[in-house]
C-alpha cells in the first residue's frame, strides 16, 4: 500500500525515516591493492611486518656504543676502541646503538676520534620507528587515498578488503533514447542514470546501468524484481510524479512498500523513497536538476549510512547578486556561480528551471534557502556551498551583462592558457550588468548600450556610474540584424510573429530606437513582448518555427543557418573597473581579447569586425 502520495514531510524527516528504516549491512570484497584508491576499507588495517625491521643507520658515519662516548668534547676528544663504518640505510651491527656523522669523526689509521658525546639512538632508524608489526595502519570506513597506496606497499599488503556497495539504475519512460542517439521530436536523451552512476561511483559505489524501460507497469515490475535481487540499493530514474503514466510508486507498493511519496524540496519534489526485501528503494524524479538535487541530499546521505561517505564542498559566506524569492515550507536549492569580487564573496543565481542542466554545468556552488524563509533578498548574505575545491572558485571571473557567442570562445581560449581564471558569464542584458557593476556584484559587464548621440556605452556609464574610473575593451564591433527563415526585414515585421531579447538589453533598446525612427508600432508586432535572455535562445525560436523573425548578431543567425538582414553594426565593449586590472585574472581576459587567436576566432565567426579589438577607452 502506498502510505503517502506526494504528501510532502521535509528533508530532516526524509534522512530520518531512511536511517529508521533499513539495517544497512554492506557488501565486502577484496581488490588489489593498486585498485584500491577511493574505496572505502571494510576492516581496520593493520601492518604485517615492522618498518624498518632492524635498525637502520640514518646518517654516513660510524656505528657506536653510546655509552663509550661519554665525556667526549673539543677540550677531551675520545678515540674509540671499537666502531663500524655505516651508510645511509646499512642495517646498525649488533651491540651498536648510536650513530656519528662522518663530519664529526677524525679518522687515523683505522682509528676513530670524537669530540663530541652520542646519545643512545642518535642517528639511528629504529625498529617500527615508521609503523609496528600489527599495528594498525587505516581504521575501518577510511576512504583511501592515492598516496596511501605506496605506505600500505611498504607495510606489507598486496590487497585489501573494502566496501561493496551495488547499485542498480533502471531508467524509466517511453520518451526516453539512449546516450548518442539525437532524440527525435518529443523523445529526450537518457541522462539521469548516468549522472547518478558518475557522481555514486566518484563516492566508492559498484553501479550497474540497466537498459531503459518504457512505461508499462509489468516491464518495470519485472526490471524491479531484477534491480532488487542483483544491488544492496536501487534509484528508479522517471516515473516519481503524480502523471498519469508514472508507476514507479505502484510497483514499489506491490513489491514492497512506499515510506514517502513527496519531499519538501526544490527541485526533486516527487521523490519516492520506498523498502523492498529490506533494500531501500528511490524514485528519481525525471528533470536532470531535481534528480542532481535528490542524489546529493537524500542518496549520498544514504549511501554514507553504509559507510561510504563523499566529501562534502567547502563553505563560504557570499553576498546574492540578485534576489530569490521562495515557498515558505520547503527547503529549495539554488545553482550558482560564486567568485571573489574586490575581496568578497558574491554567488549569481542561475536558472531555476528543474529542466536546465547547463545550470549545473556552470554552477560552482549552489545555497539552501530554508523551508522556514521565504526568500533571501540581493545584497544579503548566503551560506554557499562549492561544488569545487575552494582554489578553483578562487579563480571564478563573473562577468555580468550582454550575451554573444563568442563570449564562449573567448572563455575556452581563457581556460586554454592555464593561467588561473575562469570566466562564469551571465547573461542579463547590457543595462543589468550596468547595475551589477555598480554594485560590486560582478568584474566586469559586456555591454552595447546605443545612446542618442549615437556613441556607444560612455553616455550610460557617465550618467549611472559618475565618479567612477572606468575602463572599456572593445571586444568587437558586430553586426546586429532579423533573422528570419525567409529573409525578412525590420520592416516586414508587423505582418509576422516575432520573438523579442529582454528589456534593459542592448539588443531591445537597438530595436526599440529602429522601429522609432520608421514609425512603426512596436504593438503591432505579435510577439514583441515574448522575451530571450540570449541571442542563440532568439535565432532557436526562430529556426524551431516558434516564431518568424527575430533580432540578433550575425554569429547567431549564422550559426543556425538563418537568413539575415542587416541593421547596424555596434559596439560590444567590456566594462571593468580600472583597479580590477590589477587582479592577475582580469589581466589575462583582457590580454585574451587583444590576442592574435581570438581575433581568428570572431573572423571565422562572421559578423564581426575586429580592427577595434583590444583597444581601450576610459572614463575618468
Amino acid at each position: 500500500m502506498v502510505k503517502r502520495y506526494l504528501d510532502l514531510i521535509s528533508l530532516e524527516r526524509a534522512l530520518a525515516l531512511i536511517r529508521e528504516s533499513f539495517s544497512f549491512t554492506p557488501g565486502t570484497e577484496v581488490v588489489p591493492l593498486g585498485d584500491a584508491a577511493g574505496r572505502v576499507t571494510a576492516a581496520p588495517v593493520f601492518a604485517r611486518f615492522s618498518v624498518p625491521e632492524v635498525h637502520l643507520s640514518a646518517m654516513d658515519g660510524i656505528a657506536v656504543r653510546s655509552a663509550e662516548t661519554t665525556g667526549a668534547h673539543e677540550q677531551h676528544p675520545v678515540t674509540l676502541a671499537d666502531a663500524a663504518p655505516v651508510n645511509t640505510g646499512n642495517v646498525i651491527p649488533p651491540g651498536y646503538n648510536a650513530v656519528i656523522m662522518i663530519e664529526d669523526v677524525w679518522v687515523d689509521d683505522g682509528a676513530y676520534t670524537i669530540r663530541r658525546a652520542a646519545a643512545p639512538w642518535q642517528h639511528v632508524r629504529a625498529v617500527g620507528e615508521d609503523l609496528g608489526e600489527s599495528e594498525m595502519v587505516l581504521p575501518s570506513l577510511h576512504r583511501i587515498r592515492p598516496h596511501e597506496i605506496g605506505a600500505l606497499t611498504t607495510y606489507g599488503l598486496t590487497d585489501l578488503e573494502v566496501l561493496h556497495i551495488r547499485v542498480g539504475l533502471i531508467p524509466t519512460g517511453s520518451e526516453l533514447v539512449p546516450p548518442g542517439v539525437r532524440p527525435p521530436p518529443g523523445k529526450v536523451i537518457e541522462s539521469n542514470t548516468l549522472m547518478a552512476s558518475a557522481l555514486l561511483r566518484d563516492a566508492g559505489a559498484d553501479c550497474r546501468r540497466y537498459g531503459i524501460v518504457a512505461d508499462d507497469p509489468a516491464l518495470i515490475r519485472d526490471a524491479v524484481v531484477q534491480g532488487i535481487d542483483e544491488n544492496d540499493l536501487l534509484l528508479i530514474s522517471a516515473g516519481s510524479s503524480a502523471g498519469t503514466r508514472d508507476y514507479t510508486a505502484d510497483v514499489i507498493s506491490e513489491l514492497g512498500e512506499v515510506l514517502a511519496h513527496g519531499v519538501a524540496i526544490k527541485p526533486g519534489k516527487p521523490v519516492i523513497i520506498g523498502r523492498i526485501s529490506g533494500k531501500p528503494v528511490i524514485g528519481l524524479p525525471g528533470y536532470p536538476l531535481a534528480a542532481f538535487t535528490v542524489l546529493r541530499e537524500i542518496v549520498m546521505p544514504l549511501l554514507g549510512c553504509y559507510g561510504i561517505r563523499s566529501q562534502a564542498g567547502e563553505t563560504i559566506s557570499a553576498r546574492l547578486s540578485s534576489t530569490l524569492h521562495s515557498d515558505i515550507g520547503t527547503d529549495e536549492f539554488v545553482l550558482v556561480s560564486a567568485g571573489r569580487v574586490g575581496g568578497a564573496w558574491v554567488a549569481v543565481p542561475h536558472s531555476r528551471g528543474a529542466g536546465v542542466q547547463m545550470s549545473a554545468v556552470r554552477a560552482n556552488a549552489y545555497i539552501k534557502i530554508p523551508a522556514a524563509s521565504e526568500g533571501a533578498s540581493a545584497g544579503s548574505l548566503a551560506t554557499a556551498r562549492l561544488m569545487v575545491p575552494r582554489a578553483r572558485a578562487e579563480e571564478a571571473l563573473l562577468i555580468t551583462g550582454s550575451h554573444d557567442p563568442a563570449l564562449d570562445h573567448l572563455a575556452d581560449l581563457v581556460a586554454r592558457r592555464r593561467a588561473g581564471a575562469d570566466p562564469h558569464f551571465t547573461h542579463v542584458g547590457s543595462m543589468g550588468g550596468l547595475l551589477a557593476l555598480k554594485r560590486h556584484d560582478c568584474h566586469a559587464a559586456p555591454m552595447h548600450l546605443l545612446a542618442s548621440d549615437g556613441d556607444y556605452n560612455l553616455p550610460y556609464l557617465t550618467k549611472y556610474l559618475p565618479g567612477e574610473d572606468l575602463v572599456l575593451v572593445c571586444i568587437a564591433e558586430r553586426q546586429q540584424g532579423i533573422a528570419s527563415r525567409d529573409a525578412l526585414t525590420l520592416d516586414d515585421l508587423p505582418a509576422h510573429t516575432f520573438v523579442n531579447r529582454q528589456k534593459g538589453s542592448g539588443t531591445r533598446m537597438l530595436l526599440d530606437h529602429l522601429l522609432a525612427e520608421r514609425g512603426i508600432d512596436a504593438g503591432t508586432i505579435q510577439g514583441y513582448d515574448r522575451e530571450v535572455t540570449t541571442h542563440l535562445a532568439a535565432a532557436l525560436s526562430v529556426k524551431s518555427r516558434d516564431a518568424d523573425a527575430c533580432i540578433c548578431v550575425y554569429s547567431a543567425a549564422q550559426a543556425l543557418g538563418l537568413e539575415f538582414a542587416p541593421v547596424g553594426t555596434e559596439r560590444y565593449e567590456l566594462v571593468m573597473q580600472r583597479d580590477s586590472l590589477s587582479d592577475r585574472r582580469m589581466e589575462m581576459l583582457v590580454e585574451t581579447i587583444a590576442s592574435d587567436d581570438f581575433i581568428a576566432i570572431l573572423e571565422s565567426l562572421g559578423g564581426y569586425e575586429t580592427r577595434l579589438t583590444g583597444v581601450r577607452r576610459e572614463l575618468l
